[in-house]
């Protein structure tokens, strides 16, 4: 098992100014993560299985999109808590009782930043490039996003194994994120499933 962070996260360094892309530019640790299992000896011929979480499964959609040779060999992905930053933004100005036509003023100010636009950071698109058995699971509720964006992403899946499941009487986005740690049986009967 390898588990690293994120450029920008955690106990990694900084890139790219600092700059967070909410996939984009962290797609490039999802390759090299691939990349160095790949190159040690110890590693390199174990099953690859992917825990991509919230924006880990963002940017491992993104690098499919650009670098889709990088997962010949990937047996399967289990995701919690994939994210469009658009919807997220929406859900937060309404929380706060902003008018909505503020989020044009913001994606100004992100774009200004980042060279992109609110709608370039959603993995809706990008998860049509995911051919490899996917799970995505999603605290139905979630105060952060909308179900209609996590089922989009799950249709989109192209891969002809696939499942959501949704999480249910919670509104806490963190219940999504130690649901695996509360009921592992499902995420690890997928990974068994494809990786035995």
């Amino acid at each position: 098992m390898l588990a690293y962070d994120m450029r920008n996260f955690g106990h990694s360094g900084a890139a790219n100014g600092g700059v967070f892309t909410v996939g984009r530019y962290e797609s490039r640790d999802v390759i090299g993560s691939l990349n160095y299992v790949r190159s040690r000896a110890d590693t390199r011929d174990m099953t690859i299985g992917l825990f991509s979480r919230c924006v880990g499964c963002n940017a491992t959609m993104f690098a499919m999109t650009r670098r889709p040779e990088a997962f010949e060999g990937v047996r399967c992905m289990a995701s919690p808590q994939p994210l469009s930053s658009g919807v997220a933004l929406q859900r937060a100005l309404e929380r706060f009782g902003l008018p909505a036509h503020y989020i044009d003023d913001l994606n100004e100010r992100i774009r200004l930043q980042t060279s992109f636009t609110i709608d370039e950071f959603s993995p809706v698109p990008w998860a049509k490039s995911v051919t490899i058995p996917t799970f995505l699971y999603q605290v139905r509720d979630d105060l952060y996003t909308r179900p209609s964006d996590i089922q989009a992403m799950h249709d989109n899946i192209p891969a002809t194994e696939k499942e959501l499941h949704w999480i249910e009487g919670t509104t806490r986005r963190w219940d999504g994120y130690t649901y695996f740690q509360r009921e592992p049986a499902q995420i690890l009967k997928w990974f068994g499933r494809f990786m035995a």
